[in-house]
């Protein structure tokens, strides 16, 4: 006896009805590191559905939608198909490219997941799930230095009525949360090597700044603190 778990409206009007929730694949980490004194990064996928095979896709790109040059990597398979309980990874191997050697760099790492389609006499809405995770390209010149330590290292001044962060390290530095005098900014993003970011919030005199970073593998670091 099939079990109606949902309905769903869609714009042209028509009732959808959903039979079968769809838990779909779990990704194996929320970001990539790319070691280059290694010959490659690989990525798992898992899919822990008992009945449902999904077929993954997934491809790399440039961090901005406009910078159309060539990716410098490859992605194995690029295309699959991941039966029930099942688990595969994906390898992602440079090929060729002029990266500099003394700070990060990095790219999008998208992930789709395709759910099979049923016989059915109903309506049946299908959803097509696409994972964004970040790729760092780390060079083997930094392979000796803490890249979880980075975010200590970082210097906060007030500009008018924006709050800059500086980061003085060649790796990129990702805000978990950064706090003025205990409120959080929202979305307070990433900064880059050697670059800076600003948000446009008013910082009083005598304010804590307050910030923690995502490591390397999706975890938080402990809080540290500035006051200005």
């Amino acid at each position: 006896m099939k079990k109606w778990l949902a309905s769903v409206c869609v714009a042209a009007g028509i009732v959808a009805y959903i039979d079968h929730a769809q838990a779909g694949v779990v990704i194996g980490g929320t970001r990539l590191v790319y070691d280059a004194s290694k010959r490659e990064a690989s990525l798992s996928i898992n899919n822990p559905e008992k009945t449902t095979p999904y077929l993954i896709q997934s491809w790399l790109q440039n961090m901005s939608s406009i910078d159309t040059t060539k990716v410098p990597f490859v992605i194995t398979p690029p295309l699959f198909r991941l039966d029930p309980g099942q688990q595969n990874a994906l390898r992602i191997v440079k090929v060729g490219g002029n990266l500099t050697e003394r700070q990060e760099s990095v790219f999008m790492l998208n992930i789709k997941s395709i759910p099979s389609s049923k016989l059915s006499e109903f309506n049946q809405l299908q959803i097509t799930v696409k994972a964004q995770l970040k790729l760092f390209y780390r060079p083997s010149s930094l392979s000796g230095q803490n890249a979880d330590e980075a975010y200590k290292a970082l210097t906060f001044t007030r500009q008018g009525q924006q709050l800059q962060v500086s980061n003085p390290t060649p790796f990129y530095v990702s805000f978990y949360s950064v706090k003025v005098g205990g409120v959080a900014i929202e979305n307070p993003q990433m900064v880059a090597p050697h670059g800076t970011l600003h948000w446009p919030v008013a910082v009083p005199d005598n304010s804590t700044i307050t910030w923690q970073a995502i490591t390397d593998y999706g975890g938080i670091t402990l809080p540290a603190k500035v006051q200005l």
